[in-house]
């Protein structure tokens, strides 16, 4: 049984809806901390509603906060619960996504995932495993985890687009270049971008990639 997931809510610019963005933040946040992007972007994005739910967990290292799943170096967690609770917070968020689809009146290839750090360990998780093919996917600062399993289990290929601070200090740089090549590997479309000077933070040029990214995706600049 799934859990239900706390959400809010911005609505479009033009006050329509034909597109959707869903923030998925990182471990101790929650949703009203990547929300506030819709500011700056929905003005670019005017059919665009934006919404970002809180994680199911409250967060060990953060109880003001919340967690897709537990932590192991960061709350002392077991290996076993870490992964527990990730494919708990799996199901949880495929079946909120299920239910944006539905009550946004779109289709999931008018949905696009927008992660930070574990955010965007989930993203990278969940996308590639839904049978309808989301919009696209943009990843800051995070992983991809469990690649050994991905050529096995993918279901769908969203184009991606995957962002890191050169100075990030919570999730290694390196962890662009990795996620992209198994996702490569995969059979995905991914772009890359790293934002010099950053650290575990989005930097304006990142932010201005992801939302050209996301118009492509959205066909928008088609339509000008």
């Amino acid at each position: 049984m799934t859990r239900a997931l706390d959400s809010r809510r911005r609505a479009s610019f033009s006050g329509q809806t034909d597109s959707v963005v869903v923030f998925l933040h990182g471990y101790g946040a929650d949703g009203a901390d990547l929300l506030g992007l819709a500011d700056q972007l929905g003005p670019h994005l005017p059919g665009t509603v934006f919404v970002a739910p809180n994680a199911p967990e409250v967060c060990v290292g953060n109880p003001m906060g919340f967690q897709w799943f537990p932590i192991p170096w960061i709350d002392g967690s077991s290996e076993e619960e870490s992964m527990t609770g990730m494919q708990a917070a799996v199901a949880d968020l495929q079946a909120y996504l299920d239910d944006i689809i539905d009550e946004e009146g779109i289709t999931a290839d008018r949905l696009i995932l927008v992660g930070f750090s574990q955010g965007t360990m989930m993203s990278l998780h969940v996308a590639p495993r839904r049978d309808d093919e989301l919009a696209g996917v943009v990843g800051f600062s995070g992983r991809l985890l469990d690649p050994e399993s991905l050529e096995d289990e993918v279901q769908s290929r969203p184009e991606i687009l995957l962002v890191h601070g050169d100075q990030d200090e919570v999730v290694p740089p390196q962890s662009l270049p990795e996620a992209a090549n198994a996702l490569t590997a995969a059979g995905f479309q991914v772009y890359v971008h790293v934002m010099k000077g950053t650290g575990h933070g989005i930097a304006p040029d990142g932010l201005g990639l992801a939302l050209a990214f996301m118009r492509n995706r959205l066909g928008l600049d088609e339509a000008e």
